[in-house]
């Protein structure tokens, strides 16, 4: 295929894991006696911080806060659309606290933030693309959420059911491949339910489709420039599908952060100014 595909500069938020644990169970990858390498988790993340610069992007970090060990997932803090940021309300208890610290990040930005009624977990359930959102619903975000977004941003936004436990956030199931007027995006069509699924395919007939294997080894939980695609090298078939429609792949280890159930977008959000 034709090297086509264009690179666009990205602004990334991200935060040091440096309390990194798993000390509960929210999520079917989660073991609290499983024992987390700091130091290699800490040696992944600043990896894949170096890996985005030395490609062009730009990286800001929020303080982590002690007694936190989720806040390095810095997707699910909120979701922005320009320039306008639509906090997080985490289903789980022990994740609720990391909200009072992004949206004081934001605000000391300059930005404002919406408050969430609903439970809403962030880029983890709310996928910017093209004249969409794309919103995950079935164990995290709920519908009424899904409601809110549309009203904050005045964007359509389109509700698709998870039905997979181990894809509980959209993030792990789908991700946007490209901007433009006709985006694209690669996902996992078991993750879903029947009805997503028809929709998915009516909306991106031409989206590049996972297995359970990619998705298991966290390949949908990439990130995309339009060109580069940073992504788990554990994913190699699919990053040989990405790689034949264009796309280059660039292999990231985040294996520690699997251990959570995270890995490369997880840790990634991304500001749209």
């Amino acid at each position: 295929m034709p090297d086509t595909r264009v690179r666009r500069r990205r602004r990334f938020l991200v935060c040091e894991p440096r309390h990194f644990a798993v000390q509960y169970a929210i999520n079917p990858w989660m073991h609290p006696d499983a024992q987390v390498d700091v130091d290699l988790a800490h040696e992944q993340w600043t990896t894949l911080i170096d890996t985005y610069r030395a490609h062009g992007h730009t990286v800001d970090t929020v303080p982590p806060v002690p007694g936190l060990p989720d806040m390095v997932f810095a997707a699910n803090s909120a979701v922005v659309v320009d320039g306008r940021v639509f906090g997080s309300l985490f289903h789980a208890p022990e994740r609720r606290p990391e909200s009072v610290h992004y949206d004081t990040w934001f605000k000391a930005a300059g930005y404002d933030v919406y408050r969430p009624e609903s439970v809403s977990e962030g880029e983890g359930d709310l996928v910017p693309t093209g004249r969409y959102v794309l919103a995950g619903t079935g164990f995290r975000t709920t519908r009424e959420a899904h409601r809110e977004v549309q009203e904050f941003f005045g964007v359509p936004v389109i509700s698709l059911t998870l039905v997979d436990p181990y894809f509980y956030h959209l993030d792990t199931a789908l991700f946007v491949l490209d901007d433009g007027p006709t985006p694209n995006i690669a996902y996992y069509p078991e993750a879903f339910s029947p009805g997503s699924r028809e929709v998915l395919a009516r909306l991106y007939p031409d989206a590049v489709l996972a297995t359970r294997e990619d998705a298991m080894t966290f390949g949908l939980n990439s990130v995309s420039d339009g060109r580069h695609v940073f992504i788990s090298p554990r994913s190699e078939a699919l990053a040989a599908r990405l790689a034949d429609h264009g796309y280059l792949p660039v292999p990231v280890d985040l294996s520690e952060f699997h251990k959570a159930g995270g890995g490369i977008k997880c840790c990634t959000q991304e500001i749209r100014s």
